[in-house]
């Protein structure tokens, strides 16, 4: 089904299990921050409707989206974290600066999940303009917020069974 129609973010097909037992770290941009309050706002209240406990969300604010590698470095080597959502929001301009920052977070946080064994989630937009930003951060689209929360426990949880 086209985008055009479809909430990106209904988990009704899919079983997501108990956020009670792990810790989690929230790392969210301030660029763009109508649209990653709303991501934030998203990942959190998901974040307690699966039973995380509030005392075992811990957040913390970067500048911009480039900036969520480093932060998310930073929590995971001072915390025992289960899992880190990394929040942020960047917008197709006129010049190739999307595409060096797009790839460098990606790439970033990726090299972050692995120096720690860790579940390090990508909760970047990565839009064409504004509009699509607004649609997938509570909008007709769902919450990427939303999707991130639940994509950071169902990792925790597959964390925590491999360890045994």
């Amino acid at each position: 089904m086209s985008t055009k129609l479809k909430n990106l973010s209904d988990f009704s097909a899919t079983e997501v299990p108990s956020a009670a037992p792990y810790r989690f770290g929230i790392v969210v941009a301030e660029w763009n921050s109508g649209i990653t309050n709303a991501l934030y706002q998203g990942a959190y209240e998901t974040l307690i409707k699966y039973g995380a406990r509030i005392d075992n969300i811990y957040t913390h604010a970067v500048p911009g989206s480039f900036e969520l590698t480093a932060g998310a470095d930073l929590l995971l080597k001072n915390s025992k974290l289960d899992a880190i959502i990394c929040l942020g929001c960047v917008i197709q301009g006129e010049t190739r600066h999307f595409d060096f920052i797009c790839n460098a977070v990606a790439n970033g946080l990726s090299n972050v999940a692995i120096k720690y064994s860790k579940p390090v989630i990508f909760g970047v937009l990565t839009t064409n303009d504004q509009q699509q930003a607004i649609e997938r951060s509570g909008g007709k689209h769902g919450n990427k917020g939303d999707e991130a929360a639940v994509t950071a426990i169902k990792m925790a949880y597959l964390a925590a069974t491999l360890r045994g």
